[in-house]
């Protein structure tokens, strides 16, 4: 058997591509190192410095001033029903009757009662009369006297005791019409005619304020010692922050286009939220705050102070951390000249005040921040071509170019 012949191999000529891909990438990285990417344009925007007034938010429920329940004060059958379910009323208005004819017969027995008494004081009165003339003409005893005396004084006794119970019937009479002791919305009606009530018992509508209503919500215990110490000297601890300005919006609204103020905070938080309750009064003439719905309060803090602001669209999250990106001269590791590039720097946010985030940490004046263009940025320092735009307009298309010199040290 012939031994297999091996043939040398002989290497083949590089294409054009690959050689020109392998040229590329040594310009790129310098003849060594790792390839540098094109720089990415991206919006940049200064960070804004003014005074702001700063607002603490919370959670709230809108609560009538005044609400009542309706409960008939004299037990009988229902006999009318006079309002609307749901209708407005007027302080005063009929609302429901019970069956009266028990109680105007009694009104009636107790009008005869007292004139019954009164004709036997006015007896007594009249023999008393008598009994001191025959006694100034010694006539009459002592004792017959002082007997007339005694029986004027019973029938003056029984009169008034029938003028009380008179007034009585009067009142159970008129507690028949139930009538409304507010104005403001009626709930409905949970008893029709012919049911039977008792006295107190049961509830027989509701009746509650509209104009002005009760936003209460719950501070937190640092907001209500900044309120405290804006409280007039002089004023108890449980006023501290009563009068102060509120933002108000329902969860149907942008913004907060409702304002009012504090009338009332508690006199004690609770230890087990740490939490104090207060509650501010709003207009509301076109009923648009209907009681039990939740919104949204903006409560004032300590007033106007400086802060630094950039756009929310700006902040990334990584885990628990809050970045942007700022531009910044860039060193290359291998040398060369410095490159303006994008530098992480973390930072501790505040309220939303205007459309603008709060920076309480992080952040100086007037660096320049990433506003749009941050998903191209794969990584710190990657090189980018800053575009000017308004931080409160992160999107603007026409944008003018950061000049290097522009930019502070990274």
């Amino acid at each position: 058997m012939m031994p297999t012949q091996v043939r040398p191999r002989v290497p083949r000529p590089m294409r054009p591509f690959a050689g020109s891909v392998a040229a590329a990438l040594l310009a790129a990285c310098g003849g060594g190192g790792m390839p540098q990417m094109p720089p990415t344009e991206v919006n940049v925007a200064a960070v804004v410095a003014r005074p702001v007034a700063q607002w603490d938010e919370f959670t709230g429920r809108i609560e009538p001033i005044e609400s009542v329940e309706i409960r008939p004060r004299v037990a009988g059958y229902v006999s009318g029903v006079h309002f609307e379910d749901g209708s407005l009323v007027e302080r005063g208005e009929l609302l429901f009757t019970i069956d009266d004819r028990e109680y105007r017969a009694a009104a009636d027995s107790a009008q005869a009662a007292v004139a019954s008494a009164a004709t036997r004081a006015e007896v007594a009165r009249t023999e008393l009369a008598r009994s001191e003339t025959l006694a100034a003409a010694r006539a009459a005893s002592t004792e017959e006297l002082e007997q007339r005396r005694g029986e004027l004084r019973r029938a003056q006794a029984d009169l008034e005791a029938a003028e009380a119970q008179a007034r009585q019937a009067a009142l159970n009479l008129g507690f028949t019409r139930v009538t409304s002791p507010i104005t403001g919305r009626a709930s409905l009606a949970r008893l029709r005619v012919g049911n039977l009530v008792g006295a107190g018992e049961p509830v027989l509508t509701t009746v509650v304020s509209l104009d002005p209503v009760l936003v209460a919500f719950r501070s937190d215990e640092r907001a209500y010692l900044r309120l405290q110490s804006r409280s007039p000297k002089g004023a108890s601890a449980g006023a501290g922050g009563a009068g102060s300005v509120v933002r108000v919006a329902l969860a149907d609204e942008t913004g907060f286009p409702h304002e009012g103020r504090v009338v009332f905070v508690d006199n004690a938080l609770d230890p087990a939220t740490g939490t104090i309750l207060a509650r501010a009064e709003l207009a509301n003439p076109d009923g648009r705050f209907t009681p039990g719905l939740f919104a949204r309060v903006q409560l004032l803090d300590a007033g106007a102070r400086d802060a630094l602001l950039v756009h929310p669209q700006a902040v990334l999250t990584d885990q628990d951390r809050r970045y942007v990106f700022i531009v910044g001269q860039v060193a290359p590791p291998q040398g060369g000249p410095a490159f303006l590039g994008a530098l992480r720097k973390d930072v501790v946010l505040g309220p939303v005040v205007d459309g603008l985030v709060v920076v309480e940490q992080g952040l100086a004046a007037g660096e320049q921040v990433v506003v749009n263009g941050m998903r191209k940025i794969f990584h710190p320092g990657a090189p980018i071509v800053p575009l000017r735009v308004p931080m409160d307009a992160p999107n603007t298309v026409v944008a003018v170019p950061v000049a290097a010199a522009e930019v502070g040290g990274g």
